[in-house]
């Protein structure tokens, strides 16, 4: 699957505006640690066992929902898309990439953190919409910080976050939807 050229240069451009242009050592600093999953480990790890043990069964049905989402969301962005696309990353395509953060020579579209960070901020905004602007504004700095660090265009996350947010809404609705034909029986 080809983008057409058009797009790809307006793609390049956009990244290099915000790999490049936008580049300041707060942000050298800040970014990479955003975009490190492992650095979400452990908060993660706390959430979901906070959620599981004080969030009765909403909590727990959220816990597996999560799961579910993840797994769809990676699966589709990092085994099925990303092959199939075979997009090459800005920071092994373009010369003047600058990149601040060691990369496999992997796929680039879609992101798959992005997909990932928005099924969980989908997922979160439906079942606890109170906290909701906690996990956009998490997912969508993960997300800019993908292009700031040079290993994705803007096509790559921002399809990311449609394909995340698609698999978190159409989890929490098929869960829904079979709550509620199990309740109806």
């Amino acid at each position: 699957m080809m983008m057409p050229l058009w797009l790809q240069n307006i793609d390049a451009a956009v990244f290099l505006f915000f790999n490049r242009a936008v580049a300041n050592p707060v942000f050298d600093v800040v970014m990479p640690f955003i975009t490190e999953a492992d650095h979400w480990k452990v908060p993660i790890a706390l959430g979901v066992l906070a959620l599981a043990v004080f969030g009765g069964k909403k909590g727990r049905i959220t816990v597996l929902l999560m799961v579910i989402v993840v797994t769809i969301g990676d699966q589709l962005a990092a085994s099925v898309l990303k092959p199939l696309v075979g997009r090459i990353r800005p920071c092994f395509a373009l010369e003047s990439a600058r990149l601040i953060i060691k990369q496999s020579n992997s796929f680039s579209f879609p992101s798959a953190h992005a997909t990932n960070n928005a099924a969980m901020a989908a997922l979160i905004w439906l079942r606890y919409p109170r906290v909701k602007w906690v996990f956009v504004t998490l997912a969508m700095a993960v997300a800019y910080s993908r292009i700031y660090v040079g290993v994705h265009y803007p096509v790559d996350v921002l399809f990311g976050l449609a394909l995340g947010t698609a698999v978190g809404v159409g989890v929490v609705r098929g869960w829904e939807g079979l709550s509620t034909w199990r309740n109806a029986r």
